[in-house]
């Protein structure tokens, strides 16, 4: 039985993680610090003779004997990881520093989790992995996205000089159920304004584009990364390439809850990317033919129906 460590595994998309990797027979350590983490995502599991659960900040070092380890951890919406910019940025590089030092002293494989941010406001579409990005690294956002760009330089520096068995992730838009109501993403902020009558707050013009990947399809692109051998090391895409408007996503969610919301049409956040689609020829590649399953209105009746238990409990 492999020992894995999950950080971050309290979070919305980590706390998925650890149901299925004690579904696939882990013995696993969870380890969250509960900034953004939430234990009601992870609150049927204790008792689990299999799952233990650690309070823990990643950015200082952790002693604990394990096989493998997927370090997540950090602030992953604007309005979580702009809050305490500092700390973000400290999350993401000081974070990483300690998770690979772990995997070296183990010789623990490690995936780590970064984000399409560190492609910024892209100058091609759909993105692949070999563009560097445009990034803004004084901007409000940099914060985020600098922190996982710092904390793919560390993997890969690992990799060549401690031959560490590294895997990169570069994670595009999730949603899906344990998604917080307040976290400011687009899909939760549509859904509770929807659900409780209010308008519709869109950034923009709305016809910026993004790619919605559901919870449960990056989950199992991340457990086939966790078991691909050590001649792959990404960086790889995953996510949905089938993109929409940010438009097109508030007219499918006011349609799907079914109340009579309007749009109301806001000013452009700073840095704010204009278009945003992952080329997954790689991940499809690598990992067995993966590809994500769940259309964008399936996995939105999904979340619809968690947000209305979650707000009316």
């Amino acid at each position: 039985m492999s020992r894995t460590l999950v950080t971050g595994g309290a979070g919305f998309l980590c706390s998925s993680l650890c149901d299925r990797l004690l579904q696939d027979g882990h013995d696993l350590l969870c380890v969250d610090n509960f900034y953004t983490g939430s234990k009601r995502n992870i609150a049927h599991l204790i008792g689990n003779p299999y799952f233990e659960l650690m309070r823990h900040d990643v950015t200082f070092p952790l002693y604990v004997e394990v096989d493998r380890l997927f370090n997540p951890a950090c602030p992953a919406s604007p309005v979580h990881y702009q809050n305490d910019p500092v700390q973000t940025t400290k999350t993401s590089v000081h974070g990483a520093i300690n998770m690979l030092g772990l995997a070296k002293r183990r010789g623990a494989r490690i995936p780590q989790a970064s984000t399409s941010e560190v492609y910024g406001d892209p100058e091609i579409h759909p993105q692949e992995e070999s563009y560097w990005g445009r990034v803004n690294p004084i901007g409000v956002r940099s914060c985020h996205d600098e922190g996982k760009r710092c904390a793919e330089t560390l993997c890969f520096d690992y990799h060549r000089q401690h031959a560490l068995d590294i895997k990169v992730v570069r994670i595009f838009n999730p949603y899906g159920p344990r998604m917080q109501p307040n976290d400011g993403r687009v899909v939760s902020n549509f859904i509770v304004q929807a659900l409780r009558g209010e308008d519709i707050t869109i950034y923009g013009d709305g016809s910026q584009t993004r790619s919605f990947c559901y919870v449960d399809d990056l989950i199992e692109a991340m457990v086939r990364t966790m078991e691909t051998g050590p001649e792959f090391t990404g960086p790889a895409n995953i996510g949905n390439p089938s993109q929409f408007t940010i438009r097109e996503l508030a007219e499918k969610v006011v349609s799907l809850v079914g109340g009579r919301s309007r749009l109301l049409f806001q000013s452009l956040p700073s840095d704010d990317p204009r278009q945003r689609q992952p080329d997954i020829a790689l991940a499809r590649e690598a990992l067995g033919g993966w590809q994500p399953t769940v259309p964008l209105d399936d996995g939105l009746r999904h979340t619809i129906a968690y947000f209305r238990e979650l707000l009316h409990a």
